[in-house]
């Protein structure tokens, strides 16, 4: 079905360092697909604090907010949804007649797949990272029952803060550790990064974990899924993470929750 594009239609759009095409595609194919009057674009900026003016002067409906804005973004809004208020980071905002409200929908995702992809809480992890991705994988690791892990990080300050929000331990790096769950929260393996085709994880550490979670989505399998499944490891993709949360963006966005199979046909369209 052809929209067209007029003075009622109602914009959402998405603030990362490196905008893909992925959030558009996927928004946008559900709002033809439900003959929604709406339209969703990428953006980048150099200046946070007007872009989020922007939001709440135009009339953005909703902004998705990539690395590196999650924290950085927070002074600028006027409630924290407990989703975000709990782990300090935000990847969405809601704006409701100028009141701008943020909510983190990348906890939600986390959440669902270590449960879809059963794995278990007794595993030990090492998890890389320390930002607000990082923030919310660990958040959901903790209420998921898992006791043991590590979160590797070269900012001490960063990664020992985040540690201790949630009873793990700290390094610097890999070093003499082994986990049976690698996760990395990094841009290492991401298109476009200087680490796009670096390993988040040593092929050896990668060897002898069971589960390896990349939140990366672009590209849809980075060196470090391509290498773990080459291994016969179990994958969580950031493709999968990425879906999830969308979909999750798109229901406060409009308050519609698309069906099992129009998420599925959404997703697919958007890895494309």
């Amino acid at each position: 079905m052809t929209r067209h594009l007029n003075k009622d239609t109602v914009v959402c759009m998405s603030l990362a360092a490196r905008p893909s095409n992925f959030g558009t595609r996927f928004h946008n194919f559900l709002y033809d697909a439900l003959d929604l009057d709406y339209l969703y674009k990428a953006f980048t900026t150099s200046d946070l604090a007007a872009a989020i003016g922007g939001v709440r002067a135009l009339g953005i409906r909703g902004c998705a907010i990539s690395m590196p804005f999650k924290e950085a973004c927070i002074p600028m809004v006027d409630e924290l949804d407990p989703s975000a208020k709990a782990i300090d980071s935000v990847n969405t905002i809601v704006n409701t007649d100028g009141y701008l409200k943020a909510y983190n929908t990348d906890y939600i995702a986390i959440a669902k797949l270590l449960a879809e992809h059963q794995v278990p809480n007794q595993l030990t992890f090492a998890l890389r990272g320390s930002g607000g991705m990082a923030k919310a994988v660990a958040c959901a690791l903790k209420d998921a029952g898992f006791k043991t892990g590590i979160i590797v990080a070269r900012n001490e300050a960063a990664g020992k803060q985040l540690a201790g929000l949630y009873g793990f331990d700290w390094a610097a790096d890999m070093q003499g550790i082994q986990a049976d769950l690698l996760i990395n929260v990094t841009p290492i393996g991401m298109v476009g990064s200087a680490d796009e085709q670096t390993l988040a994880f040593t092929e050896d550490s990668i060897q002898q974990a069971q589960v390896i979670f990349d939140v990366v989505a672009l590209p849809a399998e980075t060196p470090l899924i391509r290498c773990a499944k080459a291994n016969g490891k179990k994958v969580i993709t950031g493709a999968e993470v990425f879906a999830i949360q969308a979909v999750e963006q798109f229901v406060l966005y409009t308050g519609i929750r698309p069906s099992d199979e129009l998420f599925r046909q959404a997703a697919q369209y958007a890895r494309g």
